[in-house]
C-alpha cells in the first residue's frame, strides 16, 4: 500500500448489516434514492490531513486493540481505483483491482461521524497484499465468480464471523455502484454522520489512486455478538467460488496454507 492513496468506505451496501452493527439509527436523517441504496461514503485515510484521518491505518497482518473498547471485524471487498480529474472534480473512476479488506470498527454510541469509528491509528484497518485483477467491472467479468467470507480463530478453534456471500449480492455493484460512487465523491455534503468528500480529496492533493471498501456483509450470530480479543486471528477471504468450496476454505485456515491463484486472503492477528 502506497501512503499517497486516499481511503474511503461505503456504509449500508449489504442488506441488514447496519442493523446488526447497531448503526442504522445513525442514518435516519440521510436521504437515499431508493430503499436498498447505500447510505453514503466515509473517509478512512486522507494523506496530508492534520487530524486522525492523516494517520496511516492499513496493515496486512495486525489489528491494534483498544483497552476497554469493543472492536468488530467488518469483512469487505476493497476496490483499488485509478482516478481521473477534470478541474477539481473526479471525472472518472476506474476499478483496476479487488482484494480482501477489513474495515475494522469501534462500536461506540454517540460518534458524530462514521469516520470517528474507523481510524484509531496504525493497524486499525486491514488490506490483503494479494490484489486480484479486474478485467471488466461489469456483468460477465471475473468478479461474477467471487465470494467473500470471514472467520476468526480463537483458542485454536475456527469460527465463522461473517456470512459466506457472493459479490453479486451487494445492493449496488458494477456500473450502478461506480456511478453512485462518482456522484458521492464529488457531491456528498457534510451532513449528519457523513462528510464533504470533495474537500478532503482536494486537501489530499487529488490522489491518482483511491482505495474504497464497498460494504460489509452480514454477520453470523457469533460475529454479531462477539467482539475481538487480543490473540484472535482474523481471516477475510475473497475467493473464486467455482474453484474453491466453503469446506476447502476452512481447511486452508486450519492448515494455514493458502494458494495464490483466484483467492485474496487477509490474515491479521489482534495485538
Amino acid at each position: 500500500m502506497n501512503e499517497t492513496i486516499i481511503g474511503f468506505g461505503i456504509a449500508g451496501n449489504f442488506a441488514h448489516h447496519l442493523e446488526q452493527a447497531g448503526e442504522s439509527e445513525d442514518f435516519v436523517d440521510v436521504e437515499v434514492a431508493e430503499v436498498n441504496a447505500p447510505k453514503g461514503i466515509f473517509p478512512t485515510f486522507v494523506p496530508h490531513h492534520d487530524t486522525f484521518l492523516g494517520d496511516y491505518p492499513f496493515s496486512k497482518n495486525t489489528i491494534q486493540s483498544i483497552e476497554g473498547k469493543n472492536i468488530q471485524v467488518e469483512p469487505e471487498v476493497g476496490l483499488m481505483c485509478e482516478v481521473t480529474y477534470k478541474d477539481d472534480k473526479i471525472a472518472e473512476l476506474k476499478p483496476t483491482h479487488f482484494m480482501a479488506y477489513n474495515d475494522c470498527s469501534i462500536r461506540v454510541e454517540g460518534a458524530k461521524k462514521i469516520s470517528h469509528k474507523k481510524n484509531w491509528g496504525a493497524n486499525s484497518k486491514g488490506v490483503s497484499s494479494k490484489q486480484l485483477d479486474i478485467d471488466s467491472f461489469s456483468l460477465g467479468g471475473v468478479m461474477d465468480d467471487y465470494s467473500l467470507t470471514s472467520f476468526i480463530k480463537r483458542n485454536g478453534k475456527v469460527l465463522q464471523y461473517g456470512e459466506d456471500s457472493e459479490l453479486l449480492g451487494y445492493s449496488y455493484f458494477y456500473g450502478k455502484l461506480n456511478d453512485w460512487m462518482l456522484d458521492k465523491l464529488n457531491n456528498q455534503k457534510n451532513h449528519g454522520p457523513l462528510e464533504d468528500l470533495n474537500t478532503l480529496i482536494l486537501r489530499a492533493k487529488k490522489p491518482q489512486k483511491l482505495l474504497i471498501s464497498i460494504g460489509a456483509t452480514r454477520y453470523t450470530e457469533f460475529g454479531e455478538t462477539h467482539f475481538l480479543n487480543k490473540g484472535d486471528v482474523i481471516y477475510v477471504i475473497v475467493y473464486n467460488h467455482k474453484r474453491f468450496t466453503h469446506d476447502r476454505i476452512i481447511q486452508m485456515i486450519e492448515k494455514e496454507e493458502f494458494g495464490t491463484c483466484q483467492i485474496s486472503v487477509l490474515r491479521q492477528e489482534v495485538i
